[in-house]
């Protein structure tokens, strides 16, 4: 029984991962894809906005 209950959080858990790097995904490949005026309006340079797009998905 123990063993079901680790492996269901361990699962839980990989799952919890696998949907965080999914989201900073789309939201990098989001960043990537605004305009100018986005950009300021969210304090951000088109070259800190190219950085962060391009960093590996495993990253913060």
């Amino acid at each position: 029984m123990f063993k079901l209950t680790q492996l269901r959080l361990q699962s839980k858990r990989l799952l919890e991962l696998v949907s965080l790097y999914a989201q900073r995904t789309q939201q990098r490949r989001q960043l990537a894809h605004l305009d100018q005026r986005a950009l300021s309006d969210i304090g951000l340079s088109h070259a800190d906005a190219l950085n962060e797009a391009n960093k590996p998905f495993w990253k913060e």
